[in-house]
């Protein structure tokens, strides 16, 4: 029953419905009223002037000697100026005057505003068509603390909602607001809707507009504007410092961060194993949002773009020369790589959360990004003693003086080994002991187990190199048993023959490797057998021996019966024979 006033006609209808014996409620029900007021009726505590608006007031006015005169002029002035600071106004000049009149201050100036004050900004509702806008925004999820393997995790969620059905799309990302966060994020948004819009708006991003620009030049940024291209978007912000005009993202932020947290409450930690386990958690909280807009999404996905046949670079790339220390520095960060990599020239190309090294076309090596945290701060490193400890274990000693000392110990358990080893050993042979448990827990993979046998063996005090090199001495290979082989016989080969069924003819005796040379009838022979059984043996008789004389052939002078009946000619042919 709304609330109404009561006069004596509504009364004088219920006491008659009463009197005909009609129920109350049946009585209440003709004479317009409720249950309850006709029982305070008939029982004569009716007040029928109740809810009435007074005349005049009841209690003075404690503001009446300053109001018309001070404050409402203040207010007309300026009507900026809120009820806390006209309270402090009257209290700096009227000290003790006053000290109970915030709330009627607040009160009076509140209803001051609705009557004469200037008028708000009009918020107005928007139609979305389906297809058309899409909108991305980067957020922090604040009042929670979230940590990966007990550290705190600095991390921005992006998030991209289309416009018409309210689909959704969040990851995380490791960083600032960078043109590599946004393309990532936007890529894989695209390729998880399955479509692209015609537009895509954001607020004015540093890594996609040119704030700072002057007319010239043009507002987009160039990757920024390639990636538009890319996907055939078209894009659009909105005005510099009205977020409000970029609503259909800002408020659903509100909604995504609460569920995040109250997924993270009940689960009772915000403590992840990993940031992909993290990241499972907001993908099942979004997954839920999206099945209450499956319907309108189902629609919008028929007016979505097709997605183009590749991506576009989502990365930055730099080069960088490995040193003689197996480092490379990227972006005041100093980072290890394989030493098998020394003098080599990289290109690098830096995602929000790795870096990714490439030697000629060939990926080589993968790193986590690292920023710098802490402010003065410009310069850190990222050492990881598996790219190293092949070449330290080779001298150890210099784990002793190197500045990444404390870097190379993998986490607070190492460093304390270390320290306990400093106690029991000499400076060298603990080098060598810790030198040595790194170079295992590279190679085998067993950095937990090496760890926990150091602990182990120092509690008891009795840990040595040997005992540490037999305890996790790799197996010996099996050797390999011997294995007999039947020969089959080659008989078997006849029968794949297609003319097996024709006898084979016998083969021809094989004639000898050697044969001895025939002497020709026409030609003299080169040299006479000393000895007969030698056949071998040769000796060489002079042949033109006059033709190779410097100053060429002479006359020999010699007897007639000396002299060859032949020329010359015959004894060259011989030579070049020989």
């Amino acid at each position: 029953m709304p609330n109404k006033r009561i006069d004596s006609y509504h009364t004088r209808v219920y006491m008659n419905g009463r009197d005909l014996g009609l129920k109350q409620a049946e009585a209440a029900y003709i004479a317009e009223i409720s249950t309850r007021t006709g029982q305070r009726i008939e029982a004569g505590t009716h007040q029928p002037n109740r809810g009435r608006l007074q005349d005049q007031r009841t209690v003075p006015d404690p503001l009446a000697d300053v109001w018309e005169d001070e404050l409402e002029p203040m207010l007309r002035r300026d009507p900026r100026l809120k009820p806390m600071t006209l309270y402090e106004y009257l209290q700096d000049k009227y000290p003790g005057q006053y000290p109970q009149v915030l709330r009627t201050l607040q009160r009076r100036v509140r209803t001051w505003k609705a009557l004469h004050g200037p008028s708000p900004e009009v918020m107005f509702e928007l139609r979305h068509e389906p297809g058309v806008q899409g909108f991305s925004d980067f957020t922090e999820l604040k009042g929670i603390t979230i940590t990966i393997a007990g550290k705190p995790f600095e991390h921005l969620i992006y998030h991209y909602r289309l416009g018409y059905s309210g689909w959704r799309y969040a990851q995380i990302i490791q960083g600032g607001e960078s043109f590599v966060a946004l393309s990532e994020g936007l890529q894989n948004a695209f390729a998880a809707c399955g479509g692209v819009p015609t537009q895509h708006r954001t607020d004015s991003l540093s890594a996609a507009y040119r704030n700072m620009g002057g007319r010239r030049s043009k507002n987009l940024t160039r990757l920024y504007d390639e990636l538009c291209d890319h996907y055939r978007l078209e894009p659009t912000r909105n005005n510099k410092g009205v977020a409000h005009e970029n609503g259909s993202i800002e408020s659903p932020h509100g909604h995504l961060k609460n569920r995040i947290k109250q997924a993270i409450y009940l689960r009772g930690s915000a403590d992840f194993t990993s940031v992909g386990e993290y990241q499972a958690l907001i993908d099942a909280q979004v997954a839920k949002l999206n099945q209450q807009c499956q319907a309108k999404y189902e629609q919008e996905k028929e007016h979505l773009q097709p997605l183009p046949k590749y991506r576009t670079p989502d990365y930055e790339v730099l080069t960088a020369k490995v040193s003689k220390r197996s480092t490379i520095d990227v972006r005041c960060i100093l980072y290890t790589v394989p030493s098998r990599l020394i003098g080599r020239q990289l290109e690098l190309h830096l995602y929000h959360d790795r870096i990714v090294g490439y030697l000629e076309r060939h990926p080589v090596v993968e790193l986590p990004r690292k920023r710098v945290s802490g402010k003065g701060k410009r310069r850190d490193r990222c050492i990881n003693y598996r790219h190293v400890i092949g070449s330290m274990r080779l001298k150890p000693r210099a784990f002793i003086y190197c500045t990444w000392q404390s870097d190379l110990l993998p986490n607070p358990e190492y460093r304390q080994i270390w320290e306990q080893l400093k106690a029991q050993f000499d400076l060298e042979q603990a080098a060598k002991i810790i030198v040595e448990a790194l170079y295992i827990a590279a190679v085998q993979d067993k950095e937990q187990a090496v760890a926990v046998y150091l602990q182990q063996q120092l509690r008891s005090s009795s840990l040595t190199l040997n005992r540490l090199k037999k305890q996790f001495e790799p197996p010996q290979m099996k050797q390999v048993p011997d294995l007999s082989i039947e020969q089959h016989s080659l008989e078997l080969y006849d029968k794949l023959l297609p003319s097996c069924s024709v006898p084979a003819e016998p083969l021809p005796a094989p004639e000898p490797l050697f044969k001895k040379a025939q002497a020709l009838p026409h030609v003299d022979p080169l040299g006479i057998y000393r000895i007969p059984s030698h056949a071998g043996k040769l000796v060489l008789c002079g042949i033109l021996t006059s033709l190779v004389r410097n100053g060429g052939p002479k006359k020999r002078t010699s007897s007639p019966k000396t002299c060859s009946h032949r020329s010359q000619a015959p004894k060259r042919k011989k030579f070049y024979q020989l």
